[in-house]
This record gives structure tokens, C-alpha cells and sequence, in this order.
């Protein structure tokens, strides 16, 4: 049953996959207005802030992920002695 609930999530993510690739109205606002002006660094320099946005909350998981296990590790071998 689990397993068919993953399967009819799943689906329903890649059906929704277009709307998911959106621009919100000021940074595509942005673009437009600097490309119209013939500047190409805005896109980069936008791409780079995403990119440092998703790969933030996986940066902070890893070190409370690594702060557990070091945690973790520790008392059970506290406990085998």
C-alpha cells in the first residue's frame, strides 16, 4: 500500500514538472528588462543565487546529519562499555 501511494506521487510530480519550471514575476520581470537592454551577466548572476538557495538547506541537513551520527556513535559507545 506504501509502496503505491510513492508510485502516485511520484506520477503526480512529473505531471506538474511544467508548471514547476516558473520564474517568479521579478526575476523573470529582471531578465526581460536586462536582456531588452543587451546585458547577459543578470542570467548568470541569477542562476548562481538559485543555485546557492538549493544547495543551502542541504549544506545545514548534512551538518546536523553529521552532528547526530558523531552523537549517535558516541553513546552507544558509552553503552557497550
Amino acid at each position: 500500500m506504501k509502496a503505491i501511494k510513492i508510485l502516485v506521487l511520484c506520477i503526480a510530480l512529473m505531471l506538474m514538472a511544467d508548471a514547476l519550471q516558473a520564474q517568479c514575476p521579478m526575476c523573470k520581470t529582471a531578465l526581460v528588462k536586462a536582456r531588452e537592454s543587451g546585458e547577459t551577466q543578470v542570467g548568470n548572476t541569477l542562476n548562481d543565487g538559485i543555485l546557492y538557495l538549493f544547495a543551502f538547506p542541504y549544506i545545514v541537513a548534512g551538518v546536523f546529519g553529521y552532528i547526530y551520527y558523531k552523537k549517535y556513535k558516541q553513546h552507544k559507545a558509552s553503552k557497550a562499555i
